[in-house]
């Protein structure tokens, strides 16, 4: 790959609005991202669990007050987010005939397949971070994603 494949990778990336992309052969990786770094940014917050934890807990009781499916909606919520490390579309099958990745409950191990995000007609598996148990699935099949988008959790 020279400088102007590279080009035009990033003129890509403007016209569809990409922020990252990543792109792995054998011998060869490019990642190119723009923008706000997000995993400096999600570092960051990480560090700060009380700066964090106060303003997500101030709209909940307002939440819970008005719809009782609201409040019964936020304990689901549980285990670490797996989150997109890319913008595209989520899929949770490898085909549309085949069957999921992964459900609710199932044990992942690391490394392990757990979705497809297609960016630019490219289909790019995305593996487990960690193993454990999936608690969520937080995207429909078919929906876009946006880079730092939930995923998964796992607990």
């Amino acid at each position: 790959m020279d400088l102007k494949d590279i080009s035009q990778l990033v003129e890509l990336m403007n016209e569809h609005g990409l922020s990252h992309f990543r792109l792995e052969k054998k011998d060869f990786e490019l990642e190119l991202k723009k923008g706000t770094d997000m995993d400096s940014a999600k570092e960051l917050l990480a560090a700060m669990p009380s700066m964090t934890a106060a303003p997500a807990a101030a709209p909940a009781p307002a939440l819970a007050v008005a719809p009782a499916g609201a409040a019964a909606a936020a304990p689901v919520a549980t285990g670490e987010a797996l989150t997109s490390p890319m913008v595209g579309t989520f899929y949770g099958k490898p085909a549309p005939d085949a069957d999921i990745f992964v459900n609710v409950g199932d044990t992942v191990s690391e490394g392990q397949t757990i979705c497809i995000i297609e960016a630019m007609k490219v289909m790019n598996e995305i593996k487990a971070e960690k193993s454990g148990k999936i608690t969520e699935i937080c995207v429909e099949d078919g929906t876009p994603v946006q880079f730092g988008d939930d995923l998964f959790r796992i607990g």
